[in-house]
């Protein structure tokens, strides 16, 4: 594993999407691995720590999510703009090599059975607890984080630390028709 990838504790794991990231998707199933952006993922509860995400019943990935059980939500960076872009605009039911035309390298983690998108800023492996109502109406899927993982260059501490990271570390925020923001500027509304 790279050295800068630390563990977080899962108490403060939430603070790894409170900041509202575009999220990249992946899971495995039958030797099947896929990875799709998400703009709608947020955190849901702290202890246990819970996500949500929704992801639509076209996708490739929702059926993996559904065999497996299992997801990683990761939050790509700006060097990973165009990879992030790619992977929520190509179908692997389409083109079986997505993720390799995408630019995806994966990697694995210590204890999970999972698809883990190298070069992320952090990592959120995540159990599905089913709820077959929201996920057919909605599309809303329910992960409760089992382990968390983030790059101290960018996160330590459990805090983010964008103003002093280099700009490529920092998250990404879809808006529409493939235009993407930069988290900004660092601000305090008071001293604690």
């Amino acid at each position: 594993m790279n050295e800068h990838i630390q563990p977080v504790p899962l108490d403060k794991a939430y603070r790894l999407l409170n900041h509202g990231p575009t999220v990249l998707v992946s899971a495995r199933h039958e030797g099947v691995d896929n990875v799709m952006a998400a703009a709608w993922a947020c955190a849901l509860d702290f202890a246990p720590p819970r996500l949500t995400v929704v992801l639509d019943k076209s996708t490739r990935t929702r059926a993996l999510v559904e065999g497996s059980g299992a997801f990683v939500i990761q939050l790509p960076t700006v060097r990973q703009l165009r990879l992030t872009h790619e992977v929520g605009n190509r179908s692997l039911l389409a083109e079986p090599d997505k993720l390799a035309r995408a630019g995806v390298s994966l990697m694995p983690m210590d204890g999970v059975d999972a698809p883990f998108v190298e070069g992320c800023s952090a990592w959120l492996a995540c159990r599905l607890l089913p709820e077959p109502h929201n996920q057919q109406a909605y599309d809303l899927f329910i992960g409760e984080v089992t382990a968390a993982w983030a790059d101290a260059r960018v996160f330590r501490d459990g805090h983010w630390h964008f103003e002093t990271a280099d700009p490529a570390w920092r998250s990404i925020h879809h808006i529409a028709g493939g235009n993407f923001y930069a988290i900004g500027e660092a601000m305090r509304a008071q001293d604690e």
